[in-house]
């Protein structure tokens, strides 16, 4: 089901659920809302975080391999030219 479809879906129960009475309602929109948000496929704040953080560090060591690489090319082509 697509993000679309699921908000869609939940637009149509909430709007079945005017007629009651309005604690009824936040009680059952809490309940549609969580149902909703966990068929999504979210993460929290805190993975996020740590996999930005992973993702920070594998910049880094790839930029670093990178620097290095270039350094041994370029002696493999001074050793080359001699």
């Amino acid at each position: 089901m697509s993000r679309l479809e699921m908000i869609e879906q939940l637009v149509q129960q909430a709007s079945r659920l005017a007629g009651e009475a309005p604690q009824d309602i936040e009680a059952k929109l809490r309940v549609l809302v969580q149902g909703a948000l966990s068929r999504m496929d979210l993460v929290t704040r805190d993975e996020f975080d740590a996999q930005a953080a992973v993702l920070l560090r594998t910049r880094e060591k790839l930029q670093s391999l990178e620097q290095q690489l270039s350094e041994l090319q370029a002696l493999v082509d001074a050793d080359n030219k001699q």
